[in-house]
């Protein structure tokens, strides 16, 4: 077993954003400040890099939105949702002044900073909650209907279904083992578990609920988004309409003399590419220079997330320098999304009828930017049970059912310590346990979001484990995640030799 104080570095990427925010707040907020000009908060269309003196308009738009969802896509209270999710994107300073306003029959969500600005956000049903672009309560897409094709879960056994076949224990897994990982991780009231499950060999053997939340609670789950937009390429690959070595075909880099014509797909799902996208977490931030990071300004901005991600210059030559950013995550997304409409589908509704139908998950809230475009980055809820049957498909090597659903190898390939990272902790927009920052077998990967989301996957035991949060809960629902992992990984009863 490893120490955990000698492995785990001192802050995650979640807490550089929070701490990141609050010194460019420091450094930028002025109180009296009123909105800007709208252009300013769209570098997209100006071509120039993130606002400087707007924090206190992005972090009430990033307010609304969060809000937004918790209420009408998880259906939280409003006063726990504000307590324990909401503030994660504004200053800290500024968070007692924030003020809200909830209009239920038109589902808007208002979040008024200071008494100063006002910035909104609305509930478009399958598209969930969507940030306004300032001083309107519209959004510059259509809303779109998303239908499963899939009967009634409780008709269909587990994983398609969620009807749970009882068994007889598994001869290979300590059942007190198991039940005690999980009391442990549900143990401090402080860590805001929501849910947690664990497979076995595909078998659900634990699950649980807290705070309400049930087996059909979409919950946060940040940056876990990153792993299902590997996935939906990892389908697009797997069809034959991408290469994973190919250059990225984004339009606008195909000039001869444009770099980043280098920049494949590899590099991009590997947070390698290269692209200046500023964020808290790199080594060299300094928000005097970089201002407002792109990184969090594709979560409050309401700007149009792929123009803003693919018009962004090279920092770095491609694959010489992994940094987590999201622009990457994004650039992806809009590679996606040209492909898809390429062949005449509905973007919308393409994820859920390329792969959650496939693998049993009949609804799973992504969110666009007002454009429309998926923020899978980040901005995306599902249930505890939907995440565990993505992870089983990591777990099954890509495959399902008998049907391989992505290429031969694309697992391995996420589960890869990248090559431009300093330290083999990010692998193909899934983190690795290269440094043994999780007290895990090495072979452990895992989807990563803030507020304590986790995916991990470990197939030297057959194991799947999801937990889901609330952001205020982070920093203790990691420190029992890490030691109920380590009780699951030694409940299971290897074999001779192993």
């Amino acid at each position: 077993m490893c120490t955990p104080a000698s492995r785990r570095p001192s802050l995650r990427p979640s807490q550089l954003l929070v701490a990141g925010l609050v010194v460019i707040a420091a450094a930028t907020m002025r109180a009296e400040q009123v909105r800007p000009d709208a252009a300013a908060l769209n570098p997209a269309t100006t071509g120039g890099f993130s606002p400087r003196d707007t924090p206190l308009t992005l972090g009430a738009a990033a307010y609304a939105k969060i809000l937004c969802s918790a209420v009408f896509v998880s259906g939280r209270d409003e006063a726990e949702a504000r307590l324990n999710s909401a503030f994660f994107l504004t200053p800290e300073a500024e968070r007692p002044h924030i003020t809200t306003t909830i209009d239920r029959e038109r589902k808007i969500v208002r979040a008024t900073v200071r008494g100063v600005v006002t910035r909104s956000a609305g509930f478009y049903g399958d598209q969930g909650c969507v940030i306004h672009p300032e001083g309107t309560d519209s959004v510059l897409f259509t809303p779109t209907p998303v239908k499963t094709t899939l009967p009634d879960a409780k008709s269909q056994p587990w994983p398609m279904g969620d009807r749970v076949v009882e068994a007889p224990w598994p001869a290979d897994l300590d059942r007190r083992g198991v039940d005690a990982a999980m009391d442990l991780a549900f143990s401090d009231p402080e860590a805001l578990t929501a849910g947690m499950l664990v497979l076995h060999k595909g078998r659900i053997v634990a699950e649980r609920y807290a705070l309400g939340a049930t087996a059909d609670t979409q919950l946060e789950s940040w940056s876990m988004g990153k792993s299902l937009t590997a996935t939906l390429v990892g389908l697009l690959i797997q069809q034959g309409a991408l290469t994973l070595a190919a250059p990225a075909p984004v339009p606008s880099w195909q000039a001869p003399t444009d770099p980043r014509r280098a920049i494949t797909l590899s590099h991009l799902l590997r947070m390698s590419s290269g692209l200046h996208c500023t964020s808290p977490g790199d080594p060299d931030f300094a928000p005097e220079r970089d201002g407002y990071p792109a990184h969090a300004l594709v979560y409050s901005g309401a700007i149009d997330v792929f123009r803003f991600s693919t018009s962004r210059p090279l920092q770095f030559p491609p694959g010489t320098e992994g940094r987590y950013r999201n622009c990457d995550p994004l650039t992806l997304g809009a590679i996606v999304r040209q492909v898809v409409e390429s062949r005449g589908e509905t973007y919308l509704t393409w994820p859920q009828r390329a792969l959650f139908d496939r693998i049993g998950i009949r609804r799973q809230v992504l969110e666009p930017d007002p454009y429309g475009n998926f923020i899978l980055s980040g901005f995306d809820y599902g249930t505890v049970r939907n995440w565990a049957r993505l992870g089983l498909l990591y777990a099954q090597d890509g495959m399902w059912q008998g049907t391989r659903l992505l290429p031969e190898g694309f697992a391995t390939f996420v589960r890869t310590p990248a090559p431009g990272w300093a330290t083999p902790r990010y692998g193909g927009l899934f983190w690795v346990n290269g440094t043994q920052e999780l007290d895990a077998p090495p072979d452990a990967f895992w989807m990563a979001g803030a507020g304590g989301q986790r995916v991990i996957i470990i197939p030297s035991r057959d194991l799947v484990i999801v937990r889901l949060g609330h952001m205020r809960g982070d920093t203790t629902g990691m420190k029992l995640l890490d030691k109920a992992v380590r009780g699951l990984v030694d409940a299971v009863r290897m074999p001779p030799g192993r």
